[in-house]
């Protein structure tokens, strides 16, 4: 009898140990902070969950500047990443019908890699990206 006891033992405490190993293996990916509409307002998409269901509803023509929205937190921002070679600023606009106001800008140095700008809050608001490369090489996508 005292042999089995320590055999449930040691197969309760492997069970025990391989659990939280388990939970401690996902803590990262529960890091990401939770943003809800306003609360996104220039956060970094990439440290949020809105990443997670992220999805491109406008692009621009030229340069390629992506609008990327989160259903889940009601979230817009910009992204390049399609890796050209020249420079260029990449916008996320509020966008009033008539006009836009840029919130928030990052820069792309034309090194192939991705940038992306803050979010900004789209609940129940109109938002747009847009590059320019220079004063007469501009473009915005259409408002979502």
């Amino acid at each position: 009898m005292n042999a089995l006891t320590r055999k449930l033992a040691t197969v309760g405490s492997a069970l025990a140990m391989a659990g939280s190993s388990l939970l401690l293996a996902s803590s990262p990916a529960s890091a990401a902070t939770s943003c809800y509409a306003s609360s996104c307002a220039g956060l970094d998409p990439s440290t949020t969950i809105c990443q997670n269901d992220a999805r491109t509803v406008a692009d621009t023509d030229y340069p390629g500047v992506e609008l990327r929205y989160s259903p889940t937190c009601r979230a817009a921002w910009a992204r390049y990443s399609r890796g050209m070679g020249f420079s260029m600023n990449v916008e996320i606009q509020r966008w009033d019908g008539s006009n836009g106001t840029t919130i928030y800008s990052t820069y792309y140095s034309g090194n192939g890699s991705t940038v992306w700008t803050r979010m900004i809050n789209d609940a129940g608001l109109l938002a747009r990206a847009c590059g320019h490369e220079s004063a007469s090489r501009y473009g915005c996508s259409a408002a979502y």
